[in-house]
């Protein structure tokens, strides 16, 4: 009986891991479908931003109650998963509490800091859920998160509810069997929670004990298995994304706009025509992007890791005046544009044109002229997602590729062509205000 359950074991093990890594590969190849960029300069800044962005959490303390909340529930799921290596390894080599004969009283030390997390995490999450759903806070009712975005938010924290109470309850079954000396349940010292719910277990038999035991050590682990395959197509991906994405956030100035090689080597031809190539390009190059495909990586990894906190649209002033521009709506279609990429990829093995893209199908032109490209967004993202960099690239090809810009900026455009500067003076005549000012003084 027990060789059969560790065969279940290894293949609930081997199964589950084997489709993880299968849609793990699948959102690398999405990320990679974007235009290559070199992100790996300055390692001792960017080490620096992972620990104190992705591991510290650094920005969400600017909000303390939330923040350290948040940090419960985040220092539960990293730290717990040191009990799951037991679980796991007691599953694969039908051992029980494998760990505990080796590490002695800190053994117990650390179920009982497990357990007291637990319980934080239990607390947190319901806190959240009324958050969310009784007290409502606007940012979690926008509309973008109708159906399953808003069901995904709530999914998971019921979930780690379900896991903790598993896990209490596992505990609290093994402690009053080891209190009435059961086989293979040794004492291994009191646990400050389970410890004492077990008194309140201490009138069943020692069967019904181990049946409650056992299917809690079950259900717990088939849990973290399935909550393992659910993280890929969750909001929740960012718990393992947000690390490599604080490594290759942008390092530069907040507000410093790239150049377009492609402008500034035909404003050089120009002033230096003897630089130009002798014979032209095959390829015509492209303006800004249209679609994920001329997107960088950066983009597509920040779309990927985007939280859905809504924190980049509640600063955006834009949003706040009633305009359709969405910092997170921005994120999230650009994850879904991915997504249908992929799924086309998966069917017809390369990518057939859908007649569909980013630009026009998913964001809307009417979005993109709302951006005052002020950074707020940028600023108030906790794992350093940039929205404003897709925004600028999609509205470069809304202007330079398909010369759509509004009027005002077209009469801006054409004041710089012909007089150097956004306004309809000549260059001799810019500085006549001065000389007016001076003559009436």
């Amino acid at each position: 009986m027990q060789i059969l359950q560790q065969i279940f074991f290894i293949l609930l093990v081997a199964i589950s891991v084997w489709l993880f890594a299968k849609k793990a590969k699948e959102i690398r190849r999405n990320i990679l479908l974007g235009v290559d960029e070199n992100l790996n300069d300055r390692p001792a800044e960017r080490w620096k931003n992972l620990l104190l962005l992705a591991l510290g959490q650094k920005k969400m303390f600017r909000y303390p109650l939330v923040a350290f909340m948040h940090f419960i529930i985040y220092a539960g799921f990293i730290i717990i998963n040191i009990e799951v290596l037991e679980i796991v390894l007691d599953g694969v080599f039908g051992t029980h509490r494998m760990f505990a004969g080796t590490l002695g009283g800190l053994y117990s030390f650390l179920i009982n800091f497990f357990e007291i997390l637990a319980i934080g995490v239990v607390t947190v999450c319901i806190a959240f859920l009324i958050r969310r759903n009784i007290l409502k806070l606007n940012r979690f009712m926008k509309h973008e998160l109708d159906g399953w975005p808003r069901s995904d938010a709530n999914y998971i924290l019921l979930t780690e509810i379900i896991l903790m109470t598993l896990f209490l309850t596992m505990n609290s079954a093994d402690r009053a069997l080891q209190l009435q000396g059961s086989e293979h349940y040794i004492d291994h010292g009191n646990f400050v929670l389970s410890g004492l719910f077990a008194s309140s277990l201490q009138h069943l038999s020692s069967s019904t004990l181990i049946s409650i035991e056992r299917t809690c050590w079950w259900l717990h682990i088939t849990g973290i298995f399935a909550f393992l395959n659910y993280l890929p197509y969750s909001k929740h991906l960012h718990i393992l994304l947000a690390f490599p994405n604080a490594y290759y956030g942008q390092l530069q100035p907040k507000g410093k706009m790239e150049n377009m090689q492609n402008v500034q080597n035909e404003v050089t031809y120009m002033f230096k025509p003897e630089l130009a190539p002798t014979v032209a390009s095959e390829t015509t190059p492209k303006f800004g992007a249209k679609d994920i495909f001329d997107l960088s990586w950066k983009n597509l990894l920040d779309a990927y890791s985007c939280t859905e906190c809504g924190r980049c649209t509640v600063a955006c002033p834009a949003n706040k005046t009633g305009k359709l521009l969405n910092p997170r709506k921005i994120m999230m279609d650009t994850r879904d544009r991915m997504e249908e990429v992929g799924r086309n990829i998966n069917a017809n093995k390369i990518f057939t044109a859908d007649n569909k893209t980013l630009l026009h199908d998913y964001i809307t032109t009417e979005e993109l002229r709302a951006c005052t490209t002020c950074n707020a967004c940028v600023e108030e993202c906790p794992v350093s997602i940039s929205p404003l960099d897709i925004i600028l690239e999609l509205r470069r090809s809304l202007v330079m590729e398909e010369s759509n810009a509004p009027a005002e900026w077209n009469a801006m455009f054409s004041n710089i062509e012909n007089n150097f500067a956004p306004w309809k003076f000549s260059p001799d005549e810019r500085d006549k205000w001065a000389e007016e000012m001076k003559a009436e003084s």
